[in-house]
Order: structure tokens, then sequence, then C-alpha cells
């Protein structure tokens, strides 16, 4: 049980994919539709690619905390671009974040009842924030589609200039942006990088979900909490 804090959580920073988007049905797919664009029609490319990356392509699964699942597309890049002759990291990134932002249009699933989860979250007196390690512009676009921005008062990505995770940075900007102190806020992600970024600005609640690669016994030795989806988010914070 975690110990009674003095100060209330007052807002919720979030991970985008994984967290508020279904990992498995919104990215295994548009993994597949990058590598295949980036390897320009070689699918043994594609598949060394994706494999390189932490997405196995015969199992058509990603690995906890791999490149493809946690990190940003000039990391993609730096990873991907001597296997495909390139130096232009720059571009090869840009081409990334095109891909993703195609693909993961198409392929879009939210995780169970999200708007009826903000929604109650915001009712209750929380502020709500999305840190991804996606673009900003892929981040907005998301919640366009999912019909949702009007929820959050904060959204940056790898490029909004607030720094990558795990570094705290991103939190630092969300607790300018809406007034408030580390310890007020709840960090809520998928992964390590965004349990570890929590820690590392001291939030005051550190919260992982089941909805991405990641198993509980990875998140927890990182997490205050461990719950299948956001929807256990609220009844928890009621009760602390």
């Amino acid at each position: 049980m975690i110990a009674a804090r003095r100060t209330p959580i007052r807002g919720v920073l979030f991970d985008k994919d994984g967290t508020l988007v279904d990992y498995d049905r919104t990215w295994r797919p548009t993994n597949w539709l990058v590598v295949r664009r980036l390897a320009r029609g070689d699918e043994a490319l594609a598949r060394e690619l994706l494999g390189l990356s932490g997405h196995d392509p015969v199992a058509d699964r990603v690995a906890p905390h791999s490149v493809i699942s946690a990190g940003t597309a000039l990391e993609l890049a730096e990873l991907w671009g001597p296997r495909l002759g390139r130096r232009d990291l720059e571009a090869i990134a840009r081409e990334i974040d095109a891909g993703f932002i195609e693909g993961a249009v198409a392929n879009l699933t939210a995780v169970p009842e999200l708007t009826e989860t903000l929604v109650a979250l915001r009712e209750a007196g929380h502020l709500l924030g999305v840190a991804t390690s996606d673009s900003e512009e892929a981040a907005h676009r998301t919640l366009e589609i999912l019909g949702i921005t009007e929820h959050f008062a904060f959204v940056c990505g790898y490029d909004s200039g607030h720094g990558g995770k795990p570094e705290p940075g991103m939190v630092r900007a969300f607790c300018g942006a809406v007034s408030l102190a580390p310890g007020a806020v709840a960090m809520v992600g998928d992964s390590h990088h965004d349990l570890l970024m929590g820690r590392a600005a001291g939030v005051g609640l550190n919260v992982g979900v089941l909805t991405g690669p990641a198993p509980a016994e990875d998140l927890a030795p990182h997490a205050d909490l461990v719950l299948d989806d956001v929807r256990g988010l609220l009844p928890h914070l009621a009760r602390t």
C-alpha cells in the first residue's frame, strides 16, 4: 500500500502509446508500414529493420522498452541509417514520423473507456497532459482523431524542446504549464522510460499500465502502482 501523501494529486501526465492508445492494435501494423517504405520494397530488409529495433518480425511481437516502442524517430534513424546505406538521419527521421502519423491514423485504437475516464478525471478536478516519445504533431493528431483534445491542458513530444524520456524535462514542462508542483502530479505510462522520467522529476505518484508491451514484473520496480489500464486510476486517486 502507498503511504499517505501530504500533497494531493491534482495533475495527471499520460504517456500516449500503450497508455491512451492500445499499443498492439495501433503500432504493430504501423511499424510494418514504416519499415516497408524505408526498405523500398525489399521485404527482407524491412524485416531486418524491424528486428534491429525490437519488433520480432516472425512472432510479430514488440519487446518491452525496445527502441521502436519507447524511442524517438531520430533514434530509429540512427539505428536504421547504416543498414539503409544512408547518412541523412534527419531526413530519415522525417520519413519515419510521416509514416508513423499515417499508420497510426489508419490503425488508431484507444484503450477501453478512454473518453469516459478522461471526463471523470477532469470532473474530479484533475489537470491532464500528454508526454510522448512520438512527435508533437502526431500527438495532437491522435488526440484530434480520438476526439479528446479538449481534455488536455498540455501536449508535448520528443521534438517539443523539453528533452526526451527518461529525463525529467517533459514532466517539468507540464508542471510549469499547469502551475503544479511535481509532488501534485501522477505520471502514467506503459514503459520504464515513463516511470523513470516520473521518478527523475519527483512526481507524487508513478503509475504503470499494462496496455503496452511491458509486463507487470517489468514495471513494478519503478512504479508505485500497476494497473490493467487507465480506468483504474480515478478509483485509486479517490481512495488515497
